[in-house]
């Protein structure tokens, strides 16, 4: 089970916290975890403010319509602390051992982008009908109706141009990627990371999104180092990825946070400001380590 933590928004010196659960039943990168929306809910049930989510659901696993009874469902039960994470779904081996399809990259998107106006259909407040490609349905009444209005927030990650323009037009949350999975794998590329790379892929979001983008939050999932060998620790990172980059440049990738916590609270600051970030994400295994950076930002 992978357990994250959200920091954001730094500039208003507000610090949230919210669980999120990946949707995968094979172990691969991530091990073994728990299905997202029983355990979110379990979750839900010994909190009282703690905010949910899932990091992402992958589409293809489920209808849309099941989804979206499921999520509201979810924020209802929660008093609306739920936000839904959804992707095109991208890990092949996990799609070959289930005996599904795994479709070309711009098959399964085009299917993710007909889910979301269900989902968002199912949740309004009219009966829902809609007719596509992948998915049909006619006067669907969603019960129960999200806590949330108009609904609860949408995360859509991604890395490359058509998802961040889909994910800048219908998303709240938008988490960007510096790794590249469009092999059906994960794979960890440089040129991904690079200050230029993430600048370039902010503008897709703010193409996609257009005069709605100042309330788009921007998300990251950066590599976490505590060091009080700053360079030491840069040029170990850099041997085990067999980058051809100077530490300076590393210090420089907004994925990265590398150095003493005043270090990470001074680098997370002068990223909100250029390109954006107020939405982080860390990993189980950092939660605790991290919590005095969270300190240190909410205190400020």
């Amino acid at each position: 089970m992978n357990t994250n933590m959200m920091v954001g928004p730094v500039e208003l010196l507000i610090i949230l916290t919210i669980f999120l659960l990946r949707d995968h039943f094979v172990p691969d990168f991530f091990g073994d975890q728990y299905a997202p929306v029983p355990a979110l809910m379990a979750a839900a049930g010994v909190t009282t403010t703690l905010r949910l989510g899932t990091m992402v659901i992958d589409n293809d696993y489920r209808h849309p319509l099941l989804l979206a009874k499921e999520a509201a469902t979810l924020d209802v039960l929660s008093g609306g602390r739920f936000e839904l994470g959804i992707g095109a779904g991208w890990l092949r081996t996990e799609y070959e051992q289930a005996g599904l399809p795994f479709d070309r990259a711009g098959v399964r998107i085009d299917r993710l982008e007909e889910a979301i106006q269900v989902i968002k259909a199912v949740w309004a407040d009219e009966p829902a009908t809609f007719a596509g490609q992948h998915y049909c349905m006619t006067g669907v009444n969603g019960v129960p109706k999200p806590l949330q209005r108009p609904n609860p927030p949408l995360l859509i990650g991604g890395g490359k141009e058509r998802m961040l323009k889909l994910a800048g037009r219908e998303a709240d949350i938008v988490g960007i990627l510096t790794s590249d999975v469009s092999s059906g794998s994960l794979v960890s590329e440089i040129k991904e990371r690079t200050p230029a790379a993430v600048m370039q892929k902010v503008e897709w979001i703010r193409q996609g999104a257009g005069a709605r983008f100042e309330q788009i939050k921007l998300s990251l999932i950066p590599t976490v180092i505590f060091t009080d060998d700053r360079l030491g620790e840069t040029k170990a990172l850099i041997q085990q990825q067999g980058w051809d980059v100077t530490a300076e440049e590393v210090w420089q990738m907004p994925s990265v946070l590398i150095g003493s916590i005043a270090q990470m609270v001074e680098d997370l600051q002068a990223r909100r400001e250029h390109y954006g970030f107020s939405y982080y994400v860390v990993s189980d295994e950092m939660m605790e380590r991290f919590a005095p950076v969270v300190a240190q930002l909410n205190a400020q």
